[in-house]
């Protein structure tokens, strides 16, 4: 272990992993309409994984389909305190050993995972994110194996990229930087929409050498145990990711209180966020270092048109970013500000593309939208559709019907509020809902100050418009709106390496997933000096002479 191989190594050259489309015929298609069959025809035990073993602790927790929530895909077991507490001792004392492994050796566990992804387990994972998940095939596709696969391969650029960056040197020093890992262990608390994310937050402070204790989302552990699978078979030594299910309050309130907590990467809600902030605030003065705190939460992304704005493109927009992966997205539109001189014909074209919308099982590839991830979302959303139904403010223009019989289905819905400050125009809904406030033409510069001052997230948001001075004007009122603004697009789809990922205000800590940037925030630098020809008395030249 750590032996030196005089080399100055070069990662691949990452490229974003290409799509697959799925077409009818495809040998894609084909494979992943198996995988389907023969997950839906298996149901899994998940145990805990702690230093590489398996851990089942009898409390079980139970995975169900979205679309059929009487069909149980897996149980799984729940960490209680002594499980989580030994997966903090044992990341803690496996960091020296992972830290010893140059970063090139770290980084080739991780190239291995994309390969394995990227091949004989795409369309695995892809069917696990539709059946536990609820995605489509192409939400599957672009989420569970293309972004996780960019992660891996861009993070592990990035880490080249950070150790390359080195100090000047004047005559006669050398100076340098070491990039260490931080000295504890990294929570990784991960959603339930995207297998990407959940796949990234503990990754990315691995590939820098911290070791993690990863909790899953409770409505999503089918995705991440298969991925914890994938990282095994590529080589990562036991230990270095502990693969910890459980409530949050059994397993967030040790890990948030432990001494050797060193960072957390999270994604989730702003509430959970703020609760999680608050308690290491409290602890503070416990920790041996002060804690990296890295958040991604909510959001109530906007589109804005402008009156120059191409109709049938910003119609299209706001059906895909509303409405894929059920509004289930912290960058889905939740908003629109539509001038009044053109919403006739963007309401006809609401209209016509919803009605040809299909919403039903992800496997049937002819549905758009399928369900919602549980019946505690399901819940929530309907009760934002009733209260546009009952009060004033709003009213319901398309949509609005919901049931859960057999899976959590909620139809896509558009609002009209006349009153811009409407709950559901203001509220994150995390569903397919979305609110339409339609404005004067005249008063574009003040319903731009409108949008930035009515919501206290800022995740993303997009304008349309063909009149360059009516960009530039939103570029800078929306400055502080969005952490990713989409000129002439939908809100959503940022893609690893071309557009990093994060928001700020309300929205998280803007450490843009998908960037350096992130990566950065999993190390603490060293400066190291080296004097070749050091000083051999005190004195300087000026105290020659009086």
């Amino acid at each position: 272990m750590n032996l030196l191989n005089n080399a100055i190594i070069t990662t691949p050259n990452p490229l974003n992993e290409p799509i697959q489309t799925y077409a009818p015929g495809s040998p894609e298609r084909v494979k992943l309409k198996r995988a389907l069959a023969e997950a839906a025809a298996v149901q899994l035990d998940i145990p805990l994984i702690i230093g590489g073993r398996e851990i089942r602790t009898g409390c079980l927790g139970e995975v169900v389909m979205p679309h059929d929530h009487q069909h149980i895909l897996a149980t799984y077991h729940k960490a209680g305190a002594n499980e989580v507490r030994l997966a903090i001792d044992t990341a803690v004392a496996v960091q020296p050993l992972w830290q010893s492994f140059r970063w090139e050796e770290r980084c080739a566990i991780f190239l291995k995972a994309a390969e394995l992804l990227a091949g004989k387990y795409r369309v695995w994972l892809n069917a696990g994110a539709m059946l536990a998940g609820g995605k489509n095939a192409f939400q599957a596709e672009i989420d569970a194996a293309c972004e996780l696969i960019d992660f891996l391969r861009f993070n592990v650029r990035y880490a080249q990229e950070i150790y390359e960056k080195q100090p000047e040197s004047s005559a006669g020093v050398w100076n340098y930087l070491q990039h260490r890992p931080l000295e504890g262990f990294v929570f990784a608390v991960t959603p339930f929409n995207f297998t990407a994310i959940a796949g990234n937050l503990p990754t990315a402070p691995a590939i820098m050498g911290n070791t993690v204790v990863w909790k899953p989302a409770s409505s999503l552990v089918y995705t991440p145990y298969q991925f914890m699978q994938i990282l095994q078979e590529a080589g990562l030594p036991p230990g270095v990711i502990n693969f910890v299910p459980g409530s949050g309050a059994v397993v967030g309130d040790i890990c948030l209180t432990d001494t050797n907590l060193a960072g957390v990467h999270f994604t989730g809600s702003t509430r959970v966020f703020h609760q999680m902030w608050r308690t290491i605030g409290e602890n503070i003065g416990k920790y041996r270092s002060y804690p990296r705190l890295v958040g991604e939460t909510g959001g109530k992304d906007f589109v804005f048109a402008h009156v120059s704005a191409d109709v049938q493109a910003l119609v299209t927009a706001l059906v895909r970013g509303a409405f894929e992966y059920q509004g289930q997205k912290c960058s889905a539109a939740s908003r629109a500000y539509i001038p009044r001189s053109i919403w006739p014909a963007v309401e006809t074209g609401l209209r016509e593309q919803l009605t040809r919308l299909k919403m039903g099982p992800p496997t049937d590839f002819r549905n758009f939208v399928g369900a919602v991830i549980d019946e505690a979302a399901f819940d929530t959303i309907a009760e934002f559709i009733d209260y546009a139904k009952n009060n004033g403010g709003g009213e319901i223009l398309i949509g609005g019907s919901y049931d859960k019989t057999v899976g959590y289905f909620v139809e896509p819905t558009v609002i009209l509020a006349s009153d811009p400050h409407f709950k559901t125009m203001v509220e994150e809904i995390f569903g397919p809902v979305l609110t339409v406030y339609v404005y004067d033409d005249d008063e574009y510069a003040a319903t731009l100050d409108l949008c930035d001052t009515s919501s206290a997230y800022a995740l993303t948001g997009a304008i349309f418009a063909r009149e360059r001075s009516a960009v530039s004007l939103a570029q800078g009122r929306l400055e502080h709106a969005a952490g990713n603004f989409y000129i002439n697009d939908k809100p959503t789809g940022a893609v690893v390496g071309q557009q990093p990922f994060g928001g700020g205000r309300a929205s998280g800590t803007n450490d843009k997933a998908g960037s350096m940037a992130n990566l950065m925030r999993w190390v603490s630098a060293r400066t190291i000096k080296e004097t070749f020809d050091p000083p051999v008395d005190f004195s300087y030249p000026f105290m020659d002479e009086e």
